[in-house]
């Protein structure tokens, strides 16, 4: 199994982070890659279209909206991985209420590539992603 996990620090309190990525809906609201979603069974499953006109479908495995955080599989996606956990989670920094850090991490068991194959792209996913989202809240 391999893993990956990505860090940056956001212009935002913990809270507003939250307020904006906390919503297991809400990649559309922060996400360029991910335009489409919609939500399924009640919310515990959403059904993405990137631009390429990809689904990716995931479903929510474990949320806490006190330590705000929320994890989730993928069940059906492009990628060449199979068993694909992952986290994104706020943190809050010691002595800080105007910033916050944000942590999307996954693991997963590559399928046709190596380790370092599917390690790099899902790092490069979360890094973009976080990108946007500090893009999203500096406006």
């Amino acid at each position: 199994m391999a893993s990956t996990s990505v860090s940056r620090v956001v212009p935002a309190s913990p809270q507003r982070v939250w307020d904006l990525i906390g919503g297991f809906d809400a990649l559309p609201d922060w996400l360029p890659y991910i335009p489409e979603s919609t939500a399924l069974e009640g919310g515990r499953v959403r059904r993405l279209a990137n631009p390429d006109g990809d689904v990716i479908i995931e479903r929510l495995v474990a949320f806490d909206e006190v330590e705000r955080h929320y994890s989730y599989a993928i069940l059906q996606a492009p990628f060449p991985v199979t068993g694909y956990l992952s986290t994104l989670r706020v943190h809050s920094i010691a002595g800080r209420d105007d910033v916050a850090e944000v942590q999307w991490s996954g693991r997963f068991t590559p399928d046709g590539i190596t380790d370092a194959e599917a390690e790099d792209l899902f790092a490069g996913i979360y890094r973009d992603g976080l990108d946007a989202l500090h893009q999203a809240l500096s406006a």
